[in-house]
């Protein structure tokens, strides 16, 4: 958001320059970790980036998730979290 074109003014003259700021990429902190689960239960998965409140997408296999009752989505700071709901074998 830094990015754009800035000057100095005297009132007689005036000075300009470009500033191009390349964005680093999201890396991660901590990894995403296995978990096990009984029937029923809330498994919660966390990763921590790089950035603070990055764009994520969470994903089971190649479906894209989205919040809903089952699907629970957190972002706060560098830390990402997607909490799933009453898991079931389906949900392995």
């Amino acid at each position: 958001e830094d990015t754009g074109e800035y000057s100095c003014d005297t009132g007689d003259q005036e000075s300009r320059a470009a500033l191009n700021v390349k964005a680093l990429p999201v890396l991660f902190q901590k990894q995403l970790k296995d978990e096990e689960a009984e029937e029923g239960a809330a498994v919660k998965f966390r990763c921590e980036l790089t950035k603070d409140n990055a764009a994520v997408e969470w994903r089971k296999g190649t479906m894209e998730l989205f919040p809903c009752a089952k699907y629970e989505m957190k972002l706060s700071g560098r830390t990402a979290e997607l909490v799933i709901h009453n898991v079931e074998p389906e949900d392995a």
